[in-house]
């Protein structure tokens, strides 16, 4: 393990998928049911090929335990923040859909629980049935403590910006709980020249159909309609921020000119919304240049580290972003204090079960969550939490555990 750098590291955009989940795709693939290009094109390689990469990489996704803590203790990795693989749930019919994200939510909310100082988890949802996701994005925050939201972009082709999708939005907001908006392989409708030169995946396509992904969101007006919206997305932003100016400048030609049906005046410039209600990753950018372009021309506090496990599980990558070039209270913010005000990982006065949800800290009083499962007649243990660090440990009833105040 490296030595302590005075931070946490807060590792941002990190997979996993349940068994469950990665059997149903091998049926897809097996069976033929499976007829999206994108589709075939990332889970037939990960899921078919024997090149030690993809093996390696499939091994860990679904790994939630000893496997994954050992290599974030390699890589010096403190806490990461999970989130399932693309394309998810979202190849699926509606029903499986649902019901597989539930299962997967449950699961990461389970090892969440079992190992609440290293793991966090964002909640996954079907698109495919907005009115589900968006009582499983109030689940995910109410019930099962976790931090987020994951979409990963399309869902056969459809995109977040149409308004039957808006309820997901409105659910985000009234929690205030960020969606982390992550690639997918283009849809049949843009994927062709792309997956004929091999430039679908990661390497490319991810990072223009995802940017495009957000585009439209800002476009359409969404950040207009949920003005405390928070969107996070990885790869330094898929692009966008090296395109602020001309973002500007064309959309508001192209709004004068009155070219696009689907082109609508907006309250604000692209740019401004990509400021305020966007958040980058380093997800497999850890490259200091762009990442310090993207601290300049977005802000600071706009960008966060994450690793992109397991698909670039590169030790070596987090050492060259300890050495960006900025001062140690910039770093601790980049690798430890946005991610946690983003996420809302360490609340005002958190309190964490060894269980592992957090509980509610007011005047001197620890509060459960009523979804808690638990008999108010249980012992426990509550371990207060700031900035990382363990500070005061209490054992009691459930009902009524007290904790010194300023503990």
């Amino acid at each position: 393990m490296r030595p302590e750098p005075g931070y946490l590291r807060i590792a941002t955009e990190e997979a996993f998928a349940p068994a469950e989940l990665v059997a149903l795709w091998r049926s897809m693939l097996a069976d033929g049911p499976a007829d999206d290009p994108g589709f075939i094109s990332l889970q037939g390689f990960y899921l078919r090929s024997q090149a030690e990469r993809p093996a390696a990489v499939l091994a860990r996704l679904t790994d939630l335990g000893d496997r994954r803590i050992a290599d974030m203790d390699a890589a010096g990795i403190d806490r990461q923040v999970i989130s399932l693989t693309a394309p998810g749930v979202q190849i699926l019919d509606r029903d499986r859909a649902v019901a597989m994200a539930t299962l997967a939510n449950d699961q990461l909310a389970e090892a969440c629980r079992k190992h609440p100082d290293r793991f966090s988890g964002l909640t996954a949802v079907a698109p495919q049935d907005p009115a589900a996701a968006a009582t499983e994005v109030e689940r995910g925050a109410r019930e099962l403590g976790l931090a987020g939201v994951i979409i990963n972009s399309h869902t056969q082709g459809e995109y977040l910006d149409n308004p039957r999708c808006w309820p997901i939005f409105e659910a985000a907001q009234a929690l205030d709980t960020p969606i982390y908006l992550h690639p997918n392989t283009p849809p049949r409708t843009m994927i062709g020249p792309l997956l004929e030169a091999g430039l679908d995946g990661a390497i490319y396509g991810f990072a223009i159909e995802t940017g495009m992904h957000l585009l439209r969101i800002i476009t359409a007006g969404v950040f207009d309609r949920f003005p405390r919206l928070r969107i996070v997305v990885g790869h330094l932003g898929e692009a966008l921020p090296f395109w602020l100016y001309r973002l500007d400048y064309m959309h508001a030609a192209t709004v004068k000119a009155g070219r696009y049906e689907a082109m609508k005046p907006i309250d604000r410039k692209p740019s401004e919304y990509l400021r305020s209600n966007v958040w980058v990753t380093t997800s497999g950018m850890p490259w200091a240049p762009a990442i310090m372009f993207c601290r300049d021309v977005l802000g600071p506090d706009r960008v966060m580290y994450a690793m992109d496990y397991p698909y670039q599980y590169v030790p070596a990558e987090v050492a060259m972003q300890d050495e960006l070039p900025i001062d140690a209270a910039a770093k601790k913010a980049f690798f430890q204090d946005i991610a946690e005000e983003v996420f809302r990982l360490l609340p005002d006065r958190p309190c964490y079960l060894t269980g592992g949800v957090p509980w509610l800290w007011k005047d001197s009083m620890v509060f459960r969550p009523q979804a808690w499962p638990l008999a108010r007649s249980a012992s426990v243990q509550v371990i207060v939490r700031q900035s990382g660090a363990s500070t005061s440990r209490a054992t009691g009833l459930a009902s009524s555990i007290r904790l010194p105040p300023g503990s």
